[in-house]
């Protein structure tokens, strides 16, 4: 009978599936639905929709194959992606314990218990020495979940595992662009020193024809001073950026978690292959596949969660230990008939004076509900500014490249020809220098630009939600 009740109490526990936390509704996104548009976004506005970044695998995006390498290393080597992952695993475990204690865990458990009953209590008028010995299997205050306490918390649990999940593909994608975007650098910044270094020689050659036309003084002295500015002006260019390709380089280093190797560098922008072109779609509802925004949703449903067991504490809390074995004064009589034992302790808890508790906590979980739903729609909006943003970039860059490389042809011709004005004595040398200069400024601003092109399409992968995989 006893047995049948047992029986019966856990069925109707564990059929109670029922929870008291409130029905989850996926918030409407505080955003527009589709993309901004103006002037800024004419290469996009008539975009098709293609496929989605986050169903584009980072191999099949980064096409180059050093740059590939590079990335390979940084995801088994860089230590914020091993923490994010062992932080997985440390939420895995707290989930598998929350989900543990819903069904009740029998534990087998043996015993000696050896004691002397005194003559004055004892049956017999005699001092007696009592031995005896237990087998049990039984239950130990297990909680029967009637009113989804438990339930409740175990689906935090699990909301919060999937977060870190979550947060663990965020810091993937944030890690394959930095990298991209550290090595896009380093191959601009050494770019920018070879062109400081070809610039320095030819200032360095200006300078000797300078000097010598000076000795023969068909050149004054303020020609040879101007002469030697730009020298030194292109010296320190030419400092500047070998400190900052080395610093590019340390960068790129501690990315990837260990020393690049010198073969998987690039020298210049025009020897990494270009990634792949992505279209942003037609709709903003892409932006609930990134993984900070289903991580920001994962810990709203964990503080829904929540509500639920605050809810819950306010019910009776019934308890259940129970245990079936034998007795028996010797070892080996604990297996014969007749030694069985049972018994069944059920316990009901009520709550009575902590009421003023239990609404506080009830409030703080509602509380953190609407923090974590004002978070969820912040994280919404800041990748949409992300995306816009990138856009906008996007259907400007290739109006910016295509003047700044007219820019420098012009620049190149002017150069061109106040070289040949001043050889033929027309203009002075200053007409020179101010054309070097800004020969030398347009080369460069080219170079960023090409740089800005390239990690504005790594930007656009990133913010898209692409690289988890």
């Amino acid at each position: 009978m006893i047995r049948s009740a047992v029986i019966i109490i856990i069925t109707i526990a564990c059929l109670a599936g029922c929870t008291m936390a409130p029905a989850y509704k996926r918030p409407d996104m505080p955003v527009p639905a589709s993309w901004p548009s103006g002037p800024a976004y004419k290469e996009i506005s008539a975009g098709q929709a293609g496929a989605a970044a986050a169903d584009i695998g980072w191999r099949e995006f980064y096409t180059d194959e050093k740059l590939q390498k590079v990335i390979a290393l940084a995801l088994d080597n860089n230590r914020d992606l091993r923490v994010a992952a062992l932080n997985i695993e440390k939420t895995r475990a707290v989930y598998q314990i929350s989900w543990a204690v819903l069904l009740p865990l029998p534990n087998a458990s043996g015993s000696l218990n050896e004691y002397r009953i005194p003559a004055d209590i004892s049956d017999s008028g005699e001092g007696k020495n009592v031995r005896q010995y237990n087998a049990n299997v039984g239950i130990t205050s297990w909680e029967m979940d009637f009113f989804g306490r438990i339930r409740s918390l175990k689906d935090r649990a699990l909301e919060q595992y999937l977060a870190t999940e979550h947060a663990r593909r965020s810091v993937q994608i944030a890690l394959i662009a930095e990298v991209a975007n550290a090595y896009l650098a380093l191959a601009a910044d050494r770019e920018n020193l070879r062109l400081a270094r070809s610039t320095l020689e030819a200032q360095e050659t200006s300078y000797s024809m300078i000097k010598r036309r000076y000795e023969l003084g068909s050149s004054s002295e303020l020609d040879l001073n101007q002469a030697k500015t730009r020298v030194e002006a292109a010296r320190v260019d030419a400092a500047r950026y070998t400190a900052l390709a080395a610093m590019d380089e340390n960068a790129l280093n501690l990315l990837v978690g260990a020393a690049v190797p010198a073969e998987l560098m690039a020298d210049n922008l025009d020897a990494i292959t270009a990634p792949k072109d992505l279209s942003a779609g037609l709709s903003s509802e892409v932006l609930l596949q990134r993984p900070d925004i289903l991580q920001a949703e994962s810990l709203l449903k964990a503080a829904n969660a929540n509500i639920g067991a605050a809810r819950a504490a306010f019910f009776p809390t019934i308890t259940l230990t129970t245990s079936i074995g034998t007795t028996s004064s010797e070892l080996a009589g604990l297996f014969k008939a007749g030694a069985a034992t049972w018994s069944f302790v059920p316990q009901v808890t009520q709550p009575i004076f902590n009421s003023v508790l239990l609404w506080a906590n009830l409030k703080a979980a509602k509380a953190d509900r609407e923090i974590s739903l004002a978070q969820y729609e912040k994280a919404i909006q800041s990748a949409f500014r992300e995306v816009a943003d990138t856009l906008a970039r996007k259907g400007t860059v290739g109006d910016q490249m295509a003047a700044q490389r007219s820019l420098v042809e012009a620049s190149s011709n002017t150069y061109r020809l106040a070289d040949a004005r001043y050889t033929k004595g027309i203009d002075s040398y200053l007409t020179v220098l101010d054309a070097q200069r800004s020969l030398y400024s347009a080369q460069q601003g080219l170079i960023s630009i090409r740089l800005a092109k390239l990690s504005n399409m790594v930007v656009l992968y990133k913010v898209l939600g692409g690289g988890s995989k």
